[in-house]
């Protein structure tokens, strides 16, 4: 091997290792939980995470229907439409079974031009009772939200994990 080549090798090693010790890995806190700041980065990634369940923002449909990976049914189904923003259902069904009550069922508000999405309720016959229309006693909203925020975005984690889209032509389209 020639005595360049082998030089090459070396300095390229040499020049990695420095870049790993100066970018070593460190937490890094874009905002602080329970903060506005961190309440508006959980509305951001509950919208990204919801894009990737319903790719059209514009919601072209009233109601749509997907099966997951388990054959868990999950219905996303508009409520009220507004210039700037869209009310929908998000819920989750584990049976088919006549009567069966969804778990969870979730109220989201999306804010297509902040592309923001919160949600609004989370409904007391659900699993989750415990977060349904909380009120504390200091009427914080930041407190309010954060438990039913956070839990919308874990879920919408899981639920593209499970393999249910609203993408595809089979959904009923509204019309104009």
């Amino acid at each position: 091997m020639p005595a360049s080549l082998s030089f090459d090798r070396v300095a390229r090693s040499r020049i990695l290792v420095r870049m790993a010790l100066k970018t070593r890995t460190r937490k890094i806190h874009l905002a602080e939980p329970r903060s506005f700041s961190g309440l508006m980065a959980v509305y951001e990634s509950n919208f990204r995470r919801l894009l990737r369940l319903v790719p059209e923002a514009d919601l072209p449909f009233d109601q749509a229907d997907s099966r997951g990976k388990h054959g868990a049914l999950l219905r996303l189904q508009v409520l009220e439409r507004c210039r700037f923003t869209t009310t929908v259902r998000l819920a989750h069904f584990a049976s088919d079974a006549e009567g069966a009550a969804p778990d969870p069922d979730l109220r989201l508000r999306l804010y297509r031009d902040a592309q923001l999405v919160e949600a609004i309720r989370v409904d007391a016959y659900a699993q989750y009772a415990a977060l349904a229309d909380i009120q504390i006693e200091t009427g914080d909203a930041l407190e309010q939200q954060w438990p039913r925020n956070i839990l919308l975005n874990k879920w919408l984690a899981f639920c593209i994990e499970q393999g249910f889209n609203f993408a595809g032509a089979g959904r009923p389209r509204r019309a104009d």
